[in-house]
């Protein structure tokens, strides 16, 4: 077998290349930390500067001290998506083995049928589930908020569990069940295990969706002190005649921080998540 030896061009090329990948990358956390730390004067200079000529704190301690409710829109913020975290696990753990594992009818048809909900934008339901909530009492409220974006969560989830589950083989459950384990029992103590990878990417991809969601919050909302982060800054930042760009990169900055933390801490769970699935189902 020939060695293929490359030349020190070649590495410099990639060298290039994964820098400038790097720099595309993190350019906007970069930007949007920067511009954080500048007045609203010097965020419109031209021609604009990367550093700040007079950094200053006083976007961040507008959000603390200021009158602008960010606290409140970001306590909103994790109430909602630990919510919408924790019933998205529970429901989509149980669905995606029950059409993993067990055999009953109509399997195939409502495993087509989860799939389908995922075909139709979010914006086509508003409406009638506007409707719905206002019949049912559901209109600022954390629970509306929570059943809104696990119902979007909850289709994807299910065909995640559902793939990790296919991958594991039937014998390893049968054996417990021989032993003496019902099927509840084989399913967490030794299925729930060998699947962790793909229920962690279930509840991340849960806690992004909710953390991120604008239409829901902004149309099932109409309380102020109820909105979450993401339609919250339009109304704290956002105004007819001026934007607060400044207030609106440092506020952007606190609300990446619990979803970088996240990533950081789950990444290998994730990425297990994101492979170890698609072997089969």
């Amino acid at each position: 077998m020939i060695e293929r030896k490359f030349s020190i061009l070649w590495y410099g090329a990639l060298a290039a290349i994964l820098l400038f990948t790097v720099i595309w990358t993190l350019f906007p956390m970069f930007w949007m930390l920067v511009t954080s730390l500048k007045t609203n004067l010097d965020v419109f200079q031209v021609p604009p500067t990367i550093l700040p000529q007079d950094p200053s704190l006083k976007s961040y301690e507008n959000l603390i001290f200021g009158s602008t409710p960010i606290y409140k829109y970001f306590i909103n913020s994790v109430i909602t998506s630990l919510g919408t975290v924790f019933i998205s696990i529970i429901l989509a753990t149980l669905a995606g083995y029950a059409l993993s594992r067990l055999r009953f009818r109509f399997r195939k048809a409502i495993s087509i049928g989860v799939l389908v909900t995922q075909m139709f934008p979010l914006v086509v339901l508003l409406i009638p589930l506007y409707l719905l909530y206002v019949k049912t009492h559901l209109l600022n409220t954390y629970i509306g908020l929570i059943l809104g974006f696990t119902s979007f969560s909850i289709p994807f989830g299910i065909w995640m569990i559902k793939g990790f589950v296919d991958s594991v083989p039937i014998e390893i459950e049968e054996a417990a069940m021989v032993d003496g384990c019902s099927r509840f029992q084989a399913m967490r103590m030794v299925v729930l295990p060998l699947i962790l990878p793909g229920i962690v990417a279930t509840g991340v991809f849960a806690f992004l969706d909710a953390w991120n969601n604008l239409l829901f919050p902004l149309t099932l909302v109409n309380d102020i002190s109820m909105k979450t982060l993401p339609p919250g800054m339009i109304l704290a930042f956002g105004g007819e005649f001026k934007h607060d760009w400044s207030g609106m990169m440092a506020a952007s900055t606190i609300i990446s921080i619990p979803v970088v933390v996240v990533f950081i801490l789950l990444q290998r769970y994730l990425v297990e998540g994101l492979t170890g699935g698609a072997v089969k189902g």
